[in-house]
This record gives structure tokens, C-alpha cells and sequence, in this order.
């Protein structure tokens, strides 16, 4: 089956431009606020950025963090500190360490302000870029640094691919933050980064098919995750050895999800595991750790 998501591609055409408007406009921001999913921190990283950023002064937020496992976002935070990156863990919906990134990105710019200061500069306004692959919260980010401004709300819609042109906002006092479109890149060499971005909905469910995908995220949940499938699913440990398109039919009967013939609907029960796996409901699940 991993062969087979190793065809998993998705590269628009408005992507190509979105591409192109991050890097026209780089030059015109202080520092980039860059975006990863907490639950596959490697994966979720555009490696275009590293020669798109050039030596931009950075800040890597792991978003989602109250979906992923805390135990493993601290070893992913303590990862990217040895490796000299500055990082914070957020949630964007919940608000979780909002209120860090501005203080955050002025630490990490304080030589640039005091030089700006000692040119006359005082009061000068950072400029701040958003980026990072579609469906990672970017939106959602920004709303949260909004709120309260009265400014109005960037679009947030569960579905990838949303936000198509650059647009400025005023945050807090003497911050302007320029959101950018979500932007994958042209080929997963590694087949696991696609399936981890599938897994998360950063790929669009319309290109995939989620019955395998679905058999994929079982296997993996079984590995990581066997005690929150038994909490959720209300399985038994023999349950658990079963194989996973087994398993996927028990739970689609468990759940009354039934095709004609009373035969276990399990096409409508891999959508249901996706969703439920990506909106939390089966527990706090980290799937890539730093050992990997």
C-alpha cells in the first residue's frame, strides 16, 4: 500500500503563483512566521521555503498542538532548539501561546530594532509573513492575532487551499503581518510525507482514495496509538490484532454503519475515521517523533 502513496501529488496552478508572490515579496518583511502541523512537524514543512527565505529571520510555530501528543511536542521543541531554530508550540483555535509570537518575534529582532532606533527609526513597524502548506491554520493564526483590533477576519474553512492572494493586517500595535496562500511542493520524494500530509487534510480528499488512506492511518494508529483506537472504538485487544481492513469493518459495524445487505459500510466509515483523527477525537496523536 505504500507504493501507492507515493503517487500522491498536488500541485495546483494557483500554487505556481502563490509561489511566486512569496518570493517577490520576501524582501519587503522583517521576519517570517513559519507554520508546521504539531502532529507531523517534518512533514508539514515546505522544504522550498529554505531557498524561497533565503536568510529571513524566522520564527517556526507548531500549530495544532492541542491535537498532538505534548509529551512529543516537547521533544520536537527541544529538537529544533538544539539545531538552533527558534520555536513555539500554539493552537491557533484555542489560543493556546498566542500571545507569545509578537513578544517572540521581537527577541528574536532586537539587534535589527536597536539598530533602527539608533538611525532614528523609533516606533518603525515590523513586518511579519505567514506561510506555510495549505490547511496548517494559517488563517486561523491570524484571527487570533486580530482579535480585538476590529479589523475584520482572514477566511478559516476547513478545506486546503482557501487563502489565493497576499493580503496585509494590521496586529497589535507596530506589527503588519502579510498572510500568503498555502503552498505544497511539486513532488513527495519521500511517499511518507504525502501520506502524513493526506493524513492530516493538507492534501485535498478529492485526489485520494480515503478507504486506503484510511487503511494506512489504522495501521499507523495501531502502532502509536493502540489504547486511544480501544477507548474510542470500544475494541478488544483481540480486536486489535485483526487486519486493518478487518478492524475498519468492526468499527463500521460497531458504529451501525451499514450498506445494502447489511454488509458493514465501510467506505463512509474511513471518511469517519479520518475526520475523527484529524479533529481529535481519538486522542492526542503525534505521528511523526523526533527519533524517526
Amino acid at each position: 500500500m505504500a507504493q501507492e502513496y507515493s503517487k500522491i501529488q498536488w500541485f495546483p496552478g494557483h500554487m505556481a503563483k502563490a509561489r511566486r508572490k512569496i518570493e517577490e515579496s520576501i524582501s519587503k518583511v522583517d521576519l517570517v512566521l513559519e507554520l508546521c502541523d504539531a502532529r507531523i512537524p517534518r512533514s508539514s514543512r515546505n522544504p522550498m521555503l529554505r531557498s524561497m527565505l533565503r536568510s529571513k529571520p524566522r520564527l517556526l510555530l507548531l500549530n495544532k498542538s492541542d491535537l498532538a501528543d505534548p509529551v512529543q511536542t516537547a521533544r520536537w521543541l527541544s529538537y529544533f532548539e538544539s539545531k538552533r531554530v527558534s520555536a513555539l508550540a500554539i493552537d491557533a483555535k484555542s489560543g493556546k501561546n498566542i500571545k507569545k509570537i509578537l513578544p517572540g518575534a521581537r527577541e528574536i529582532l532586537s539587534e535589527r530594532i536597536a539598530a533602527w532606533e539608533n538611525r532614528g527609526m523609533v516606533g518603525r513597524s515590523i513586518r511579519i509573513m505567514v506561510v506555510g502548506i495549505p490547511n496548517v491554520g494559517k488563517s486561523a493564526l491570524i484571527n487570533a492575532l486580530c482579535r480585538g483590533s476590529g479589523i475584520g477576519k482572514a477566511e478559516v474553512r476547513d478545506q486546503p487551499g482557501v487563502t489565493r492572494e497576499n493580503r496585509w493586517f494590521t496586529i497589535g500595535k507596530g506589527f503588519d503581518l502579510l498572510d500568503t496562500p498555502g503552498v505544497l511542493w511539486h513532488k513527495f520524494d519521500d511517499p511518507r510525507q504525502g501520506e502524513a500530509l493526506a493524513f492530516t487534510g493538507a492534501v485535498n480528499d478529492e485526489i485520494i482514495d480515503t478507504y486506503e488512506l484510511a487503511l494506512h492511518l489504522l495501521k499507523k494508529l495501531l502502532i502509536l496509538a493502540p489504547g486511544k483506537l480501544t477507548d474510542r472504538y470500544k475494541l478488544s485487544q483481540e480486536e486489535l490484532s485483526l487486519s486493518e481492513e478487518a478492524l475498519l469493518e468492526t468499527i463500521a459495524l460497531r458504529r451501525g454503519m451499514l450498506a445494502s445487505g447489511a454488509a458493514a459500510d465501510t467506505e463512509r466509515c474511513a471518511l469517519m475515521l479520518l475526520d475523527e483523527f484529524r479533529g481529535g477525537k481519538i486522542g492526542q496523536i503525534t505521528l511523526e517523533q523526533v527519533e524517526e
